[in-house]
């Protein structure tokens, strides 16, 4: 059912200035001026509106990160009042305020006990570029300056700033100026494109088994600290096998190099725990944190630092030469503390480790396991991708698969749906708030799309 919506403007109108004015992220700029974008209006729930009336069960929460779906009284509410009382000031000149103190000390009550400190930043991008500083002037400190090289994995995301984008593996970002010196890449653990002959356990272990190689070319003595998303997000939801971080951590605590775990995606419940990590059962040094900081209704992120960290950077290292006029932003606070309360207190988090989490993952594979497009099935909790495949029995995959992959995501939006492609993978996160009836409703209209995918390419 399509709402009832006057736009101010005709679509074309608000296209046509689109063009003349923005350059949007990830696309031909070109080629979408020639199309046009669709332009969102409004918000309710899991459901987005486009200037045309037109309705999408929003199947990615935005960008990963609108965790209690769109149209929340209590966080608009938590921003306006926040706004009227203290609508900014900063924590520079020995100041802060009680926002920020009190989403920290709620933050830290959800988290595991070995973490005390946070720094907080506008966005992942920032907290993965806050990290690079402070992992290695953690390292100055103890009287090892030579320790800052940092790995990261060939595919992994980190964000689009220069460093968090040297830090993550994305080759094509790299060609437009990504790359630092000291940062080093391992392969990522995409068992179904990469493993070959070996069983998953083998491959995980394998994989894991680069960075102590890589530890050991480059020399413990160099090497700061590895980063990672717990499962990988915009490189296409893969999960690793269950081998994969036990042997990291292994490595990690033998060469004495920091664990950073990149958390943007995965915090604040999208597996069923509060944190990722928490799913996989490793315990990092440090988070990265945003998304679902704040159900994304206004900008917020952050490093977490683990009490080994947080110790050194504060009884022994004197000034430490980092701040951001926007850092623990009042509003921001405010909202983020709104919205972790409601996680909390309105069971969302338990919600989907036990009842809509499940039942997602298991709709899939009931719908999905025999599908002659689909290759293989993964994910937890209300994260999940589908991996389209040539031929199952081989793990041949497409060589277009990435054509296939838009394809079916273009499908999607004219079934009134957002998922999303990348590589051969269709990838879904819908917000937690998420009933059985509108995931039945996302299973669907994603069966829908890719039906008809597989129907063009000839396989149905």
């Amino acid at each position: 059912m399509n709402a009832q919506i006057k736009p101010n403007r005709e679509t074309r109108d608000y296209q046509a200035l689109d063009a003349a004015h923005h350059i949007h992220g990830f696309v031909d700029q070109k080629a979408l001026n020639a199309e046009g974008p669709r332009v969102m209006v409004k918000g309710e729930g899991l459901y987005l509106w486009d200037n045309d009336g037109n309705r999408y069960l929003d199947g990615m929460s935005g960008l990963w990160c609108t965790n209690l779906g769109y149209g929340r009284k209590d966080l608009t509410a938590a921003a306006t009042r926040q706004m009227e009382q203290l609508a900014y000031y900063n924590m520079f000149f020995h100041t802060t305020h009680p926002a920020v103190v009190e989403l920290s000390e709620l933050l830290f009550s959800l988290l595991p006990g070995h973490y005390s400190h946070a720094i907080y930043t506008n966005s992942g991008s920032e907290a993965n570029e806050v990290l690079i500083r402070t992992v290695r002037r953690y390292w100055q400190i103890l009287g090892k300056p030579e320790k800052k090289v940092m790995i990261g994995r060939w595919n992994g995301y980190h964000g689009s700033t220069l460093a968090s984008t040297a830090l993550g593996g994305m080759k094509f970002m790299h060609e437009m100026g990504g790359m630092l010196p000291d940062i080093e890449h391992i392969d990522e653990p995409y068992w179904y494109a990469q493993g070959g002959e070996l069983t998953p356990a083998e491959f995980g272990r394998r994989c894991a088994l680069q960075l102590e190689e890589k530890i050991l070319q480059l020399g413990a003595d160099k090497v700061a600290g590895f980063i990672a998303e717990p499962f990988q997000g915009a490189g296409g939801m893969i999960f690793p096998p269950e081998s994969y971080w036990p042997e990291i951590q292994r490595i990690c605590r033998k060469y004495d190099v920091l664990l950073c775990a990149d958390e943007v995606i995965g915090g604040f419940g999208r597996t069923g725990e509060w944190f990722a990590h928490e799913y996989f059962g490793f315990e990092p040094d440090t988070l990265s944190i945003a998304k679902g900081l704040t159900s994304g209704y206004i900008p917020m992120g952050g490093l977490v630092l683990s009490k080994r960290i947080a110790e050194v950077l504060v009884e022994q290292g004197g000034v430490f030469a980092h701040g951001l006029t926007y850092s623990g932003h009042p509003v921001a606070a405010a909202v983020a503390l709104a919205n972790i309360k409601a996680l909390r207190d309105e069971g969302v988090v338990s919600q989907v480790k036990n009842d809509t989490g499940p039942y997602l993952q298991q709709c899939l594979r009931q719908v999905f396991g025999d599908h002659p497009l689909v290759g293989e099935i993964q994910g937890t909790g209300l994260v999940a991708a589908l991996q389209f495949a040539e031929d199952k029995a081989t793990r041949k995959r497409f060589v277009n698969e990435n054509d296939i992959a838009w394809r079916c995501r273009t499908i999607g939006f004219e079934e009134g749906l957002i998922i999303r492609s990348t590589l051969g993978r269709m990838i879904m996160a819908p917000a937690l708030v998420a009933t059985r009836g509108e995931l039945d409703e996302l299973v669907e209209k994603t069966k829908r799309a890719v039906d008809r995918t597989a129907q063009e390419i000839g396989l149905l």
